[in-house]
């Protein structure tokens, strides 16, 4: 289905999960017997298309979005882009896997209960669980609807955003859709995000192991552990299903449920059937604990700025799962349920690839408009893994500027020995200093390698039009009180003047002096200073 306008979405290519209709197309749900053609599109879909999207197919599900392993459905189960021994997660399982393994630019799934999370976390990609309401979910079947999010499945964090800003908007005709004003101040270099206290992960010794070093990484990034209390957040979790909330997955297909029970798979047709056992007195008492529940934990977010939690605590092989299909999908939600009961924002982000060849994810919790905040500290989560794009094998892109830098920072542009795992980045990173963007300049500067000095060093010159090319860079968002101890760093010939990024945006960087150049190797052509360092070391070697 072809882009409808034009925009920022030009170009690429997108699938929706079965339950959100487009004109023309039958949605299904998962249940054949369900299935009708839709009239019109989903509000997202029309969104979507005006961006100049092209919407290329639809994805299976686990049937009535019921699920989190990508097992139940009658078209089959959708396996796991890396290992088809194992689940792919769901229920956005095929939206999850059609990224992953790069047929489509980015993918719509929907999350009640983590099924815009748990496929990204097993498949290697990044998975949006936008804050409620900030999506439309007007023309989607629904699962539960007061707590239903239409989701994001993309290969980069950059990507998933790009479609969030296109996707979102108030529309008057679903009951849930709301106008938010998100956080667009990024966390503080030093912030401070949580860890439950007490972790399961069901002896996958892996996803524990792969975790620790998840943790590690992130207080690499800047961050402080702070052990929280997660009892309530299970507690909270386990009324979606163990309470009378259940009842609201009931009330989504009652009608068609009633007259078609049969048509249902199990365990979708049980847990649906559960829904009727409840009076309105006991989904009253089941609202007023969840309220309760969320006076508990709001004191948490007086410690903290983001929670961390394993995106499924581990993996299971769809034999298992069939023969357990109800605890080995408990399972996969141990980390989830919460999040929307909750009235919180997250993301999805890989973070390693185990021993055995099965991907690693974890997710970043933030209240409620936090989206953005979480897309910059997952964007520099990401690309500091050093993995690859799903399962495709193919690069990182690099990072892209996903919100304007803070009040009391300086946004400073590095090419040399300053960048990332180079010898002087500790300059940067004990100054409270975070990446925020990886570009190139405009096609002005030529690069030099300067002798003699230690550690090596580049110097870059502004040159006429045309006779220059772009020079990757990194640009670290600095804070301003710690900016003039760090240009006293800098020594002669080297100086800050105003860089031109390749966006036309100018920023603080490192300039050199024009006398300095004499006898220096110009490495213009290697296109910057990671590639002529490699360069070297080749030839050493």
């Amino acid at each position: 289905m072809q882009a409808t306008g034009r925009g920022a979405l030009d170009g690429l290519r997108f699938a929706i999960k079965d339950n959100i209709d487009a004109a023309g197309v039958e949605t299904t749900a998962g249940c054949p017997a369900f299935g009708r053609t839709a009239k019109q599109h989903a509000h997202v879909v029309g969104r979507l298309l005006d961006a100049g999207a092209s919407l290329v197919g639809k994805t299976n599900l686990d049937q009535f979005a019921c699920g989190l392993n990508g097992t139940r459905s009658p078209y089959g189960a959708v396996p796991n882009s890396f290992d088809a021994r194992y689940v792919s997660g769901g229920s956005s399982s095929g939206s999850a896997y059609v990224v992953a393994t790069g047929e489509v630019d980015f993918a719509l799934g929907t999350d009640t209960a983590g099924s815009g999370r748990v496929p990204a976390g097993l498949n290697n990609i990044v998975g949006l669980k936008p804050s409620k309401g900030l999506i439309s979910a007007h023309g989607v079947v629904p699962a539960a609807q007061s707590v239903d999010c239409v989701s994001i499945f993309a290969p980069t964090v950059g990507m998933a955003v790009k479609a969030l800003q296109a996707a979102m908007g108030l529309d008057a005709k679903d009951p849930f859709s709301r106008s938010l004003q998100l956080r667009r101040m990024p966390l503080p270099a030093r912030f401070s995000f949580g860890v439950p206290s007490q972790l399961e992960f069901y002896s996958d010794a892996l996803s524990a192991e792969a975790f620790d070093d998840a943790i590690e990484r992130l207080e690499s990034l800047g961050g402080q552990r702070v052990a929280i209390d997660y009892a309530p957040l299970a507690e909270a979790a386990s009324l979606l299903y163990g309470s009378a909330l259940v009842a609201e997955r009931y009330a989504a297909v009652r009608e068609f449920f009633d007259a078609h029970e049969d048509e249902v798979i199990e365990p979708v047709r049980s847990i649906l059937a559960g829904g009727r056992d409840f009076s309105a007195a006991d989904l009253y008492d089941a609202q007023v604990k969840l309220r309760a529940l969320r006076q508990r934990v709001a004191p948490m977010w007086n410690n903290i700025d983001v929670l961390l939690v394993p995106t499924a605590p581990c993996h299971c092989t769809i034999e298992a799962m069939r023969a357990d299909p109800v605890e080995r999908n408990r399972e996969l939600g141990a980390y989830t349920n919460f999040v929307n009961l909750l009235d919180y924002a997250a993301l999805s982000v890989p973070s390693s690839i185990r021993p055995d060849g099965l991907p690693f994810g974890i997710t970043l919790i933030g209240p409620c408009a936090s989206d953005l905040q979480l897309a910059e500290l997952g964007q520099r989560f990401h690309h500091a893994t050093g993995l690859t794009i799903g399962a495709t094998g193919r690069a990182l892109p690099p990072m892209v500027q996903l919100l304007p830098a803070s009040a009391d920072t300086v946004r400073v542009a590095v090419v040399g020995a300053h960048l990332s795992g180079m010898p002087l980045n500790g300059q940067l990173r004990e100054r409270g200093a975070r990446l925020v963007l990886e570009t190139e300049s405009s096609p002005d500067y030529r690069l030099y390698a300067l002798p003699g000095t230690v550690p090596p060093k580049p110097g870059m010159l502004r040159v006429a039009p045309g006779t220059g090319a772009p020079i990757k860079l990194e640009v670290w968002e600095l804070p301003s009180a710690h900016y003039g101890s760090f240009v006293a760093l800098i020594p002669a010939p080297l100086g800050i003047g105003t860089l031109t990024l390749a966006d036309g945006s100018s920023v603080q960087g490192f300039v050199c002096e024009p006398l300095a150049l004499e006898g220096a190797e110009d490495i213009t052509h290697h296109g910057g200073w990671r590639r002529y360092i490699a360069s070297r070391q080749a030839s050493a070697g």
